[in-house]
């Protein structure tokens, strides 16, 4: 593979529209002011973040690897291939779940949907779980842009 570029959708960002909706409408039947703001405010936020988790895009960049939520481009970070010690298939716990956050298991997860995931393990010790429904593509492009290491 001399290039790779994969985008994943799911219904996340539904389940997001979703609960601003149920926000709106729970601040709505409140009925006092600090109710209203909050659960408002908690709604606009959540309608805000949504339309950055209709899709993961994960792309070859010359001599990085870019990882991308959208289409509004809020939350995005690149491996730079020379840092990568190995890479594998494999799962995510249940409670590691969807989105940007730490492991419980250490590291950082990046999951739009589902438990597939890349595991990432970098020179310096640090893990980044990438979630996709491409899992074995996606490790056979690494262990090729990473010069032939096992993988």
């Amino acid at each position: 593979m001399d290039a790779y570029s994969h985008t994943q959708k799911a219904p996340l960002c539904l389940i997001l529209y979703g609960s601003a909706l149920l926000c709106f409408a729970l601040a709505w039947n409140v009925g006092d002011i600090p109710g209203l703001f909050i659960g408002a405010g908690v709604g606009l936020l959540i309608a805000f973040l949504a339309p950055a988790f209709h899709h993961l895009t994960v792309a070859d960049q010359g001599e990085r690897l870019a990882i991308r939520f959208g289409p509004i481009p809020l939350f995005r970070r690149t491996v730079q291939y020379a840092d990568i010690d190995k890479a594998e298939v494999g799962r995510t716990l249940i409670l590691d779940g969807w989105g940007i956050h730490h492991s419980i298991r250490g590291g950082w997860v990046w999951n739009l949907w589902g438990r597939n995931c890349v595991v990432v393990r970098f020179k310096n010790g640090g893990v980044l779980r990438i979630g996709t429904d491409d899992a074995e593509n996606l490790v056979q492009f690494l262990s090729n842009r990473t010069n032939g290491i096992a993988m």
